[in-house]
């Protein structure tokens, strides 16, 4: 039996077969040589089971007191699933690199293949590469690979991106060769401002960058959004640093995206103080010669049995370096792993769950938040699992405060937007309880008093 199906309990159908094959008709029977007085006459009172992300903080409890966090900001607190990390620490699959030589790497190739397949399907998309480094490097890819397929030269990036990954766009970009420029946000909703969008866009513009749900945890409208940079002659790029939103969310390539890129670690990769992160980039299949990093296929060998091979690789090393799409982009093969694990382990309707269940603990602390003296909301547009609350107070004394009483919570915008300077970037997984939430409420209330 292999290791990780041992652990699988016993179904009633197992049972009967195994009592059937030995020639037994109860359990009970397999312990008669037990003397009677030596056997419990009955079940012993054990507490009810525990799921296993409660048993998990159990522990992790009784070693030393945790902190709730409610940060997020593209880095999320999500449960995974102790399979993973048991599958991953295999000796075959502990590795970082492509495998080059597919006589004796199908096994890793046909994880990646099944991850490429898996994220085309949460995005919507109809091809997927083996990864990039993080989702701040593969949205900058994705704007080098519009300009390459327009050949125009300036790209419309949103204020509501990521501030770090806008950063990393403009750091990644020629300017020789590409100019960006800022599209405000709506003040009211928290949504990119299409007003401003339409004035700034015209039959220069290479690709329009969004992302969704965007840096607030706004859900952007993105249809409309699509036609318009469509009728422009432009490509939509749709960004996202939380992937679970896909769970519940329509994928950005039923919305109109013509490149979706972002960051996988929501897919059971740990936070792990900052990386590896997993960059996740999907296309569609009549841009696949201009997309970065490399692609793993199908095929059959010469006796006709099924095989998987690399069968684009587009990085300098492979071929002319002129010809190359990119030259820092990688396959994070033991990320990819994990997030194909994650998502298979979950399936549809477990992503939908653990999805809904992020949406209903954030509108939870939500609801009680703006309850607050001193604490309002800032945007009228529907959120996931994030949402900015203004406060009446110096952000980083109220973070401060509730650290002292062992929370972290939530992430002070000012840094990032001078005009947020009294607001504060709140995030609620499924790993936030209600207790722990009423508690950063109830701390919250008392900081601002």
């Amino acid at each position: 039996m292999d290791d990780f199906t041992r652990y699988i309990p016993h179904t009633e159908d197992d049972i009967r077969t195994m009592l059937e094959f030995v020639g037994a008709k109860r359990v009970e029977e397999l312990f008669e040589m037990i003397p009677k007085e030596y056997r419990l006459p009955n079940l012993l009172a054990l507490p009810e089971p525990l799921s296993e992300p409660d048993l998990l903080r159990h522990f992790q409890g009784l070693q030393s007191p945790a902190y709730s966090s409610f940060l997020g900001a593209g880095a999320y607190h999500h449960f995974i699933p102790s399979m993973i990390s048991t599958l991953i620490s295999r000796s075959e699959f502990y590795t970082a690199y492509t495998p080059y030589q597919p006589e004796i790497s199908q096994g890793t190739l046909q994880a990646i293949f099944e991850y490429q397949t898996l994220v085309c399907q949460l995005t919507g998309m109809e091809v997927s590469n083996a990864s990039m480094y993080d989702g701040a490097s593969g949205l900058a890819e994705a704007v080098g690979m519009a300009q390459r397929i327009t050949k125009r030269r300036k790209a419309l990036l949103s204020e509501a991106v990521h501030p770090e990954y806008r950063k990393v766009i403009q750091t990644y970009l020629d300017p020789d060769q590409q100019e960006i420029f800022l599209v405000p946000y709506n003040r009211q909703e928290g949504r990119t401002d299409k007003r401003a969008l339409l004035d700034l866009l015209d039959g220069e513009v290479s690709s329009v960058v969004l992302q969704s749900p965007n840096f607030f945890g706004v859900v952007e409208d993105l249809r409309p959004v699509a036609d318009i940079i469509h009728e422009a002659g432009g490509l939509m790029i749709v960004g996202f640093t939380e992937a679970v939103a896909y769970g519940i969310l329509k994928p950005p390539g039923e919305e109109g995206a013509d490149v979706v890129s972002g960051e996988g670690q929501s897919l059971g990769i740990p936070l792990s103080y900052g990386g590896p992160y997993l960059g996740i980039f999907a296309t569609q299949e009549k841009f696949v010669r201009n997309m970065p990093g490399r692609l793993v296929g199908e095929t059959v060998d010469s006796e006709g049995k099924r095989g998987f091979v690399l069968t684009l690789a587009t990085r300098e090393q492979h071929i002319r370096r002129e010809k190359a799409t990119s030259n820092i982009c990688t396959n994070e093969g033991l990320c990819t792993l994990m997030a194909a694990l994650f998502l298979s382990c979950l399936g549809k309707k477990g992503m939908r769950d653990l999805a809904l269940m992020n949406l209903s603990k954030a509108e939870y602390a939500k609801k009680i938040a703006f309850r607050i003296p001193g604490c309002q909301p800032v945007f009228s547009s529907p959120t996931f699992n994030e949402f900015v609350v203004k406060i009446e107070g110096e952000p980083d004394g109220v973070l401060e405060g509730l650290k002292r009483e062992k929370i972290l919570g939530g992430l002070s915008l000012g840094k990032f937007y001078p005009e947020m300077n009294h607001h504060l970037l709140v995030t609620v997984t499924e790993m936030n309880t209600r207790e722990e939430i009423d508690r950063w409420a109830e701390a919250l209330k008392g900081m601002l008093k």
